[in-house]
């Protein structure tokens, strides 16, 4: 999900496209929060790591 994030941000910078950058932005930050809560040891959405 980060990975996709930094491929929609540079797409959105690149073109100009405003809403790549926003959607790219809002999976880099879910996706690191994701990984945060995952190395934690909580379960995220029924799983104990998530990568």
């Amino acid at each position: 999900m980060i990975v996709l994030g930094i491929i929609l941000l540079v797409i959105g910078f690149v073109t100009g496209v405003s809403i790549l950058w926003t959607i790219g932005i809002i999976l880099v930050v879910v996706g690191a929060i994701l990984w945060i809560l995952g190395s934690m040891g909580h379960a995220v959405a029924g799983r104990r790591h998530y990568w």
